[in-house]
């Protein structure tokens, strides 16, 4: 009988913890003053908060089913969410329009860049979302331009913001390595006159982007790109999305002024962001945690989701503790 007893019990918890981290929780819209932004929230109201923020042209489906049920069954509520220009986020005005080959040409001539909006700006979007859902105390955890954007929302609300955690970004810093012409071509190639082509640019982005160690699947590139063509296609705003970026400066001064619990986690086999861009920006984080994942590129890669998640988790659970062990007190 308590054999019995014990099994059901274990079964309850299971189907509990499975309701409570339901990857398909209903996608919300938070109407801000310049936008309204998609975004998801999984796990209990009551548990701490973690705010996934994504990269350049990513979508909140980007973020692996199996990274939001581990992260959901440690203790967090996550929360992911489209930023303004790519998804089922919207303006609540017309973007001015921007030329990305003139702003590109201009970078690469040093001069400055010109951006309907920066990442600071970005940064007070996903601030602005937490203020929608009244979550005073949050974690962040952000990958590429998301991590870019983390760190100016860690600068802006440094009271806010638990800790920190940068996957396969960078400093900004002038003289960091640079990613190859072809790549960054491939990354400027937006111009689509079908569903098709976009497909095929999009599946050699992607493969572009992953490690050398694995060899992809072209159906399964396809598809993924698929996936997210068919949930939200805007060419015009990942080109904006890029000119933030090209328009912004150093974050060094930045990062040399935050003081909360950082962990930093780059690939030895990026092709956008070299290791350098990891190494660089645990360097200008005092007190920040730097791990290293050979062979790990610019994508998440199915062979590379349990070395992320035992980089991330142990990190994330020890401080979700500290955070509760203060909330007692």
């Amino acid at each position: 009988m308590r054999a019995f007893l014990f099994f059901f019990l274990i079964l309850c918890t299971q189907v509990a913890t499975a309701a409570r981290c339901d990857v398909n929780a209903p996608v919300q819209q938070a109407r801000l003053e310049q936008v309204s932004l998609a975004y998801q929230s999984i796990g209990r109201d009551s548990d701490p908060a973690l705010l996934l923020v994504m990269g350049l042209g990513g979508q909140l489906i980007h973020w692996p089913d199996e990274v939001l049920v581990a992260l959901c069954q440690q203790g967090f509520r996550v929360i992911r969410y489209d930023n303004r220009d790519v998804g089922l986020s919207s303006w609540n005005q017309a973007p001015r329009n921007a030329n990305l080959t003139y702003e590109l040409l201009r970078y690469k001539l040093g001069l400055s860049v010109g951006a309907p909006y920066t990442l600071t700006d970005m940064a007070d979007d996903g601030l602005g979302l937490m203020n929608a859902l009244r979550v005073e105390r949050f974690h962040v955890l952000g990958v590429s331009m998301g991590g870019m954007i983390a760190q100016h929302l860690a600068a802006m609300a440094p009271q806010r913001v638990e800790s920190l955690t940068l996957i396969m970004s960078s400093s900004g810093a002038v003289g960091l390595p640079a990613p190859s012409p072809a790549l960054v071509q491939l990354l400027a190639r937006r111009g689509a006159p079908n569903r098709e082509v976009a497909l095929e640019q999009q599946a050699d982005l992607l493969a572009a982007l992953g490690s050398p160690q694995v060899k992809d699947d072209r159906q399964a590139l396809l598809e993924q790109a698929a996936q997210a063509y068919d949930r939200a296609f805007n060419p015009e705003g990942v080109k904006r999305q890029i000119m933030a970026i090209l328009a912004e400066p150093s974050r060094v001064d930045l990062l040399d002024n935050l003081r909360l619990p950082t962990l930093v986690v780059h690939g030895t086999a990026d092709p956008l962001l070299p290791v350098m861009h990891g190494v660089h920006l645990a360097a200008h984080i005092r007190g920040s945690q730097l791990r290293l994942i050979p062979g790990l590129a610019h994508r998440f890669q199915e062979q590379f989701k349990a070395p992320l998640l035992a980089a991330v988790l142990p990190y994330l659970k020890a401080h979700r503790e500290d955070m509760s062990h203060w909330a007692q007190l």
